[in-house]
């Protein structure tokens, strides 16, 4: 099988987030591509996620229902039947990047997760809803982890 991958063409893995996916600039998602999918895959699921906020660590993004037939999402994409997470900024969907100034860059870590059975997750569910409906559905996960800091 082969192993699935994530990837941007906004930002090499490791590299640094345009300012154009940035909370400050409008919170406009970077288009993301994948491979890899397992035939067995029944739904995609997807965070981005920042370890080295102060306050430990805070979700950008969240999306579930995405189809495995999928290969990508646009930059900026909204689609009715893909599920939104509230992210902790408070809101649905996207949220870019904005560390404290001055801060060293941040990691945000994009995760793919191939799933078994169809997650159930409506817009609106949080990251502790995901975590729990993604026990024991996960077939394999692909990462990508961008970096910013103001």
């Amino acid at each position: 099988m082969d192993q699935m991958t994530l990837s941007s063409p906004a930002f090499t893995d490791g590299g640094p987030i345009p300012v154009t996916h940035s909370h400050a600039s409008g919170d406009i998602s970077p288009e993301l591509r994948w491979s890899g999918v397992p035939a067995a895959c029944r739904e995609l699921a997807l965070s981005c996620e920042d370890p080295d906020a102060p306050g430990g660590t805070f979700v950008h993004w969240m999306l579930a229902g995405i189809s495995p037939d999928r290969l990508r999402l646009a930059a900026g994409e909204e689609r009715p039947q893909i599920a939104r997470g509230r992210n902790d900024f408070g809101s649905l969907g996207y949220g870019g990047p904005e560390p404290p100034a001055g801060d060293p860059p941040h990691r945000y870590v994009f995760t793919l997760y191939a799933l078994r059975w169809p997650s159930g997750l409506t817009s609106g569910f949080s990251m502790d809803d995901m975590r729990t409906t993604l026990t024991d559905k996960v077939l394999t996960t692909a990462a990508l982890v961008g970096t910013y800091s103001r």
